[in-house]
């Protein structure tokens, strides 16, 4: 089982340096910096992580094929590989973050992501590359640069059925968010291995990330508490899909969400509250990691044996606490507890 952790670049630049340092100093393999508009810019971030860590990988969870053309992203990200020594990788997702503002129509998204992935690995391969697809143009370039890894790896992030089929079909990891039930990962694991077994790939090749918000403390109440607001936000905004939830009685009443189906994505959490009181603890551990070190021990343990083979976590501060706290505390007392109990079975 692998550990990665997604920042968001709120903070001035020298703290994101402090967390990025604190990541990898707490065991974790991959630190994922998102690609939100209107954050700080995310190479730039990831770039000066990259000078300041040594061993952890590094890369955008995610970007899109919208607002930035996937052939400047193989640009980027293989830039960035060079930078530090042979640890990027690439998350790549449908997006939606800014697009209002910035008057992007999504069209096609599983068939854009797939389109990029051909441009990204063929540009990093050295070709001059010419596609015209459904989604993604690109006429006759190539890059300047010879990458320092041609077979860079590739995640795609997604929650629905296409997008995941793109993932099993091209990537080297499938990402879902809020993927926290063994139901939940079974289901991603099935839609991996159909669509990879008929691309006639291997579907061990796709590793499977739960990317889940996440809290630590001593007070297991309290840090699903933390994340309640969130998880009426998920459920509530209608913009994560899942093939499981319902039938498990994990879902928020449809009335309920109805009523805030058309807030836009990136308004907070403020819209979502009134639906608190129908958030359970249940549905908060469905697809969040919160609880004790116990307690997110054993839920780590129960993805591993459904097939995750890394959770992603985006860390929030318990009570009193901050999220450098639930980073420690994941990597150095939970990720051990979880990896022992998978190792003894």
């Amino acid at each position: 089982m692998k550990a990665g952790a997604l920042l968001l670049q709120h903070d001035a630049p020298s703290r994101l340096v402090d967390r990025a340092q604190l990541v990898e100093a707490a065991g974790y393999e991959h630190l994922w910096l998102a690609d939100e508009r209107f954050f700080r810019e995310v190479y730039a971030s990831l770039t000066l992580c990259a000078l300041h860590t040594r061993r952890v990988t590094l890369g955008p969870c995610v970007t899109d094929p919208y607002s930035r053309h996937p052939a400047l992203t193989a640009m980027a990200v293989a830039t960035l590989d060079e930078i530090s020594g042979g640890r990027a990788a690439l998350g790549l997702g449908a997006g939606i973050s800014g697009f209002a503002q910035l008057g992007i129509v999504r069209r096609r998204p599983a068939r854009a992501m797939a389109e990029a992935i051909e441009v990204i690995r063929r540009l990093l391969r050295g070709e001059t590359v010419h596609l015209r697809g459904k989604v993604v143009h690109f006429e006759g370039g190539r890059l300047d640069f010879a990458p320092a890894r041609p077979e860079l790896p590739i995640y795609v992030a997604s929650n629905g059925p296409l997008g995941q089929k793109a993932a099993g079909i091209s990537a080297d990891g499938a990402i879902m968010e809020g993927c926290g039930t063994a139901d939940e990962a079974r289901a991603l694991r099935a839609r991996i291995e159909a669509a990879a077994g008929a691309a006639g790939r291997s579907p061990v090749d796709v590793e499977l990330v739960a990317r889940l918000d996440a809290c630590i403390d001593d007070d297991g109440g309290a840090a699903r508490d933390v994340l309640r607001p969130q998880v009426a936000k998920k459920l509530g905004g209608g913009h994560l899909k899942f093939a499981t939830l319902a039938a498990q009685g994990l879902d928020l009443p449809a009335a309920a969400k109805a009523l805030l189906t058309t807030v836009r994505y990136g308004v907070g959490v403020s819209p979502f509250l009134a639906l608190l009181p129908h958030v359970t603890d249940a549905m908060v551990d469905a697809i969040t990691l919160a609880g004790t070190v116990e307690e997110a021990a054993e839920h780590v343990a129960r993805l591993g044996r459904a097939g995750i083979g890394q959770v992603l976590i985006h860390p929030f501060a318990p009570p009193g606490g901050t999220i450098d706290d639930t980073i420690m505390r994941f990597g150095r007392e939970v990720l051990p507890r979880a990896r022992k109990l998978l190792a003894i079975e």
